[in-house]
C-alpha cells in the first residue's frame, strides 16, 4: 500500500511486542509470522512500536541479527539465585524499533526451544530473562534519542512473554512505575503454556504473595504416582489472570478456548474473564503472497485476470511429472504431518478419492509414518498423488496458485494461514469449520437471496465421511459450474486479510484496555 493511501491510527500509543520469536530474525511457526508482520502495520499506522525477543546464536540464526547494534545498555536481573547480566541490541526497520535480549542461554545449537533431545531445560530461566528485560527496555534505551517510558502498551505473547503483565502488577506498580501502561495477552496455541514444579517459584524473583496468580495444579488422573500432588507453575495462566485483555487469533478460537475440549485445562478461568476476551484473525503479507506479484510463480495473475492461474496450474503440473489436464481438479494439501493436521483422515480417505478423476499433491514433512505413507502412495497412484516430504517455500507458492481446491482436515486451527493464501490465490479451500477455519472460510450457498455467496466449504464433524462430501461437492462445483466456480474464486480473492485490518481491530483493544484501570492485586 502507498504511504500516502496508509491510513492513521485516531490515538497513537508506545506499543512494545514481547515474543519468543519474529520473522525474518527467529522463527519457528505462526507466531513468528504475527511478530514479524503486525507491528509493521501498526508502525505504519503512525504508532510507535518496539519488538523485544532473544538474540538466538546459534550458528545458523546469527546472520539474520547481523545488522543489529550493540545499545552498550545493560541490566542485572535478579532471579535463578543470582543475579544475571544481559545486554541489549538494536535495529530500526520498517519503522519499528527491533531489540534484541542477548544472554549466553541464547546462545546454542538447536532451534529456538529445543534440540534432537527434546525442549530445553531452561526454558523458564531463558523466557523469565526475557520477560524482565522486555519491562526494563521501554525505561531505558534510548531509541532515535527518546525512550518509549512509563505509558506504554504491552503485547504478551504467548507463555515465553506471559511473566510480563505479572511482572508489572507485581513489581513495577506497588512501587509506582508502569501505572499508566496495559498489557494484552495474545493467546497463539493454548496448547504450550509454560509449566513446571512448583518448586521452581521462588527462581523467578516474584513477592511469595504472588504465588497464587501462577499456581497450577494438575487433576489426579495427570499425575506421575500416588505422593504426586500435581503443584506446578503455570507461566500462561499468570498473564491470564493479570492481563488487561486477552485476545485469541480467531474469534472461533476466542470461544474454543472456553470449553472444556479446547481451554487444554483453563477453560473455567478463561470463561471467567469473558468479558475482556476477543479474537482477531491474523493478516497475511500481501507483499509475500500476492499473485499478481509473486516471483516464485512461473505466470502472474489477478482478480481482473484469471488466465495466469491456468498457466501455473499447468506449470505445477509439469514440474510434479503429472500428466497436463486443464480439466481435473488438483487437490493441494501443506502443512505439518501430524495429528493435529489431520493426516490421519487423508490417509483414509485416499483409496476413495483415488477413484475419483482427480489428481492430489501433498507437501509437508513430521511423522516419520505419514511421511513414509507419502511415499509409498506416490508408488501406488502415480498418475494421481503426488507427496513431497520436506518443506519448499517457492514450492508452497506454486502448489497454492496451481492447485484449484486446498483441503485442511485440522482438529484444531487457532487461526490458521494457509486457507487465506489459498484465497487471496484463487484456490478454494475445503477446511473442517474449526477456530479460524470456521471464522474464515464461509460455506458456498448457490441458493442465497443475494445470489451466490461462500468462498469454499467448511465441514462438520471431522469425519471421512463429511470430509468427502465437502470434497465431491467442490469437485463437481468445479467440473460442472464453471460460472459458480469463477464466483468462488473471486469472492475469496476480494476479501480484505490484510494486516492493516488487523491492525485497526487490535487498536480498538487497545482502546478498550486503556479505558479500565490496570490489574492489581
Amino acid at each position: 500500500m502507498d504511504v500516502k493511501e496508509q491510513a492513521q491510527a485516531k490515538v497513537t500509543r508506545n506499543i512494545v511486542f514481547a515474543t519468543g520469536e519474529a520473522s525474518p530474525y527467529a522463527k519457528s511457526g505462526g507466531l513468528g509470522d504475527v511478530c514479524g508482520s503486525l507491528p509493521i502495520a501498526l508502525a505504519a499506522r503512525g504508532h510507535r512500536v518496539m519488538v523485544v525477543m532473544p538474540r538466538y546464536m546459534n550458528g545458523a540464526l546469527n546472520k539474520n541479527f547481523a545488522n543489529a547494534f550493540y545499545t552498550e545498555k545493560h541490566i542485572k536481573i535478579p532471579c535463578f539465585g543470582g543475579e544475571h547480566e544481559v545486554t541489549f541490541f538494536h535495529e530500526y526497520r520498517d519503522s519499528v524499533d527491533w531489540v534484541f535480549v542477548d544472554h549466553p542461554a541464547y546462545h546454542r545449537p538447536g532451534n529456538l526451544y529445543g534440540d534432537n533431545f527434546g525442549a530445553f531445560g531452561d526454558n523458564q530461566f531463558r523466557y523469565t530473562l526475557l520477560c524482565y528485560a522486555a519491562c526494563e527496555a521501554p525505561l531505558i534505551l534510548e531509541l532515535g534519542g527518546y525512550i518509549y517510558g512509563q505509558k506504554c502498551m504491552f503485547v504478551v505473547n504467548d507463555w515465553h512473554a506471559s511473566l510480563v503483565p505479572v511482572l508489572l502488577a507485581a513489581k513495577y506498580r506497588p512501587y509506582g512505575v508502569y501505572r499508566d501502561s496495559r498489557s494484552v495477552l495474545v493467546i497463539h496455541n493454548l496448547a504450550h503454556q509454560g509449566v513446571e514444579p512448583a518448586s521452581t517459584y521462588p527462581d523467578l524473583g516474584l513477592p511469595p504473595e504472588w504465588y497464587g496468580a501462577l499456581e497450577w495444579v494438575f487433576p489426579e488422573w495427570a499425575r506421575r504416582h500416588a505422593l504426586d500432588k500435581g503443584e506446578a507453575v503455570n507461566f500462561l495462566k499468570g498473564a491470564v489472570v493479570t492481563a488487561d485483555r486477552i485476545v485469541t487469533v480467531s474469534q472461533g478460537y476466542s470461544w474454543e478456548v472456553t470449553t472444556a475440549e479446547g481451554g487444554q485445562g483453563l477453560n473455567e478461568l478463561l470463561s471467567s474473564r469473558k468479558s475482556v476476551l476477543n479474537g482477531i484473525v491474523n493478516g497475511i503479507d500481501i507483499n509475500d503472497w500476492n499473485p499478481s506479484t509473486d516471483k516464485f510463480l512461473p505466470c502472474d495473475y489477478s482478480i481482473d485476470d484469471l488466465s495466469g492461474k491456468a498457466k501455473c496450474k499447468a506449470e505445477l503440473q509439469k514440474e510434479l511429472s503429472l500428466p497436463i489436464r486443464p480439466d481435473v481438479p488438483l487437490i493441494g494439501f501443506i502443512g505439518r504431518l501430524d495429528y493435529q493436521k489431520g493426516i490421519d483422515l487423508i490417509k483414509l480417505a485416499i483409496p476413495d478419492l483415488m477413484r475419483e478423476d482427480i489428481q492430489f499433491v501433498m507437501l509437508g514433512s513430521g511423522d516419520p509414518g505419514f511421511e513414509g505413507w507419502m511415499r509409498s502412495t506416490e508408488s501406488d497412484y502415480r498418475d494421481k498423488f503426488r507427496g513431497w516430504v520436506g518443506f519448499s517455500v517457492p514450492v508452497s507458492h506454486r502448489i497454492t496458485a496451481g492447485c484449484d481446491i486446498l483441503l485442511m482436515p485440522s482438529r484444531f486451527e487457532p487461526c490458521g494461514l494457509n486457507q487465506l493464501y489459498a484465497m487471496q490465490y484463487g484456490t478454494v479451500p475445503v477446511v473442517h469449520g474449526t477456530g479460524g477455519l470456521r471464522d474464515t472460510v464461509e460455506n458456498f450457498n448457490p441458493f442465497a437471496e443475494k445470489g451466490e455467496q461462500g468462498t469454499g466449504w467448511a465441514f462438520s464433524p471431522l469425519t471421512i465421511e463429511k470430509m468427502l462430501w465437502a470434497l465431491r461437492m467442490a469437485i463437481s462445483t468445479y467440473r460442472e459450474h464453471k460460472s459458480s466456480w469463477e464466483g468462488l474464486m473471486k469472492r475469496g480473492m476480494s476479501n480484505d486479510f490484510t494486516w492493516d485490518h488487523a491492525a485497526s481491530q487490535y487498536e480498538q483493544i487497545f482502546e478498550w484496555a486503556f479505558m479500565d484501570q490496570p490489574y492489581v492485586m
